[in-house]
């Protein structure tokens, strides 16, 4: 059975990552105060930073009635049963990364010295640290596999969708006590030190199951460039095809969108529609949205939306139907959450109605405008090479 404890990867991030978790577009050139930033902070983590990988195969896997079980140990999520399922897989690769506590406690400290600009750029290039060694042990473990005829599946987390934190716990039990470096979990299930991944990737023998899969090829989602194994071009070799002109997304995403990628990697979306009422004169109405997405490496799921009148609007009691009967109206407007669960990625294929109308009077009218919130979340996300 293969193990492996690594703890000194390879820790050379690309340039375009750590721009993109810095927030700047991918063909972006750092200059002055920001340049000087990004280079003391790889140079800082070249120095102090600890980083470790462990791997560990385990053939004990069983795919059971709502759950999969490793070695023992039940696990309940349902999109990894059906993914083990699916994949016919029969064993798995017990995984661990950290970019170590390091960073996270000179960050801390650079923060209570009143250093923001510091503080930033080092979390940040430590989570990239953190993205770099999951890409490369993905890679890793393709290489490995391969030589036996077989084929690795996209990793999973708890915390990610469909599975629940809590169990976190128990899948650091699994991985045992030879791990390169210290890590533990919270009460909350989060893992410290905080730029720590842990993960199960399935295993197959059947490399031809894995396309039966909706996200079930590694290669779609992973952005380790220099990979020698990949099956299929990544999902961003080919430019996304909108409904909207980019010019419009773009002024959109500027102007009406603010996205707050969370310490889970997950994302909160508000977006502000300024529209009008089609009687009544036109009066100005305004209407916010809300939408939680998981986060990147699960393809950014839509697990939360909502769309409420924006606080301090009037103008939405002047629509026709409000006017007709207001508490079917807002209720509809309130439990309406179009492509819920799916990648936001579905957006791109959701056929809908044209209905410009800038009231929320009907249905259509209504997925016109989720339309438009989700393809610019989708272009605010992937605009900067963000998968």
């Amino acid at each position: 059975m293969m193990e492996l404890a690594d703890s000194g990867p390879d820790i050379q991030v690309a340039e375009a990552e750590y721009l993109r978790l810095l927030g700047y577009p991918q063909e972006y050139e750092l200059m002055g105060r920001a340049a000087e930033l990004a280079a003391w902070a790889r140079g800082w983590y070249t120095r102090h930073g600890r980083p470790w990988v462990y791997a560990r195969e385990t053939a004990a896997v069983e795919v059971a009635e709502g759950e999969v079980r490793v070695e023992g140990a039940a696990f309940h999520s349902q999109r990894l049963r059906r993914t083990f399922q699916e994949a016919e897989s029969r064993g798995a690769v017990l995984a661990a990364v950290s970019a170590g506590a390091e960073a996270e406690q000179a960050a801390q400290k650079l923060w209570i010295e009143e250093k923001p600009d510091e503080y930033f750029f080092l979390e940040r290039y430590a989570a990239a640290v953190t993205e770099h060694l999951v890409a490369t042990l993905g890679a890793r473990l393709c290489a490995w596999a391969e030589g036996g005829g077989r084929a690795i599946l996209p990793h999973y987390s708890p915390g990610y969708a469909e599975w629940d934190i809590a169990e976190q716990p128990r899948l650091l039990a699994l991985a045992g006590t030879r791990l390169p470096g210290k890590l533990e979990t919270l009460d909350s299930g989060a893992l410290r030190p905080t730029k720590s991944l842990l993960a199960l990737f399935g295993i197959t023998a059947n490399p031809d199951s894995l396309h039966r899969l909706a996200n079930g090829v590694p290669c779609l989602n992973c952005s380790f460039h220099p990979c020698q194994f990949r099956r299929a071009p990544r999902a961003h070799s080919q430019p996304a095809s909108y409904t909207v002109n980019r010019k419009a997304l773009q002024r959109w995403a500027a102007q009406r969108l603010r996205l707050e990628l969370r310490q889970d990697g997950t994302v909160e979306a508000r977006f502000r529609y300024d529209g009008t009422t089609c009687t009544n004169m036109g009066r100005p109405l305004a209407f916010d949205y809300t939408v939680t997405l998981g986060s990147r490496e699960e393809g950014y799921p839509l697990r939360a939306q909502r769309c409420a009148p924006a606080a301090g609007d009037c103008g939405h009691r002047s629509m026709c139907q409000y006017l007709a009967n207001s508490e079917a109206l807002m209720s509809a407007i309130e439990r309406e959450a179009p492509l819920s669960g799916k990648p936001i990625g579905a957006v791109l294929h959701w056929r809908r109605s044209a209905s410009p109308a800038g009231c929320y009077c009907d249905a259509a009218s209504r997925d016109h405008k989720w339309g438009l919130v989700l393809e610019t979340i989708h272009y605010a996300l992937h605009q900067n090479g963000n998968r």
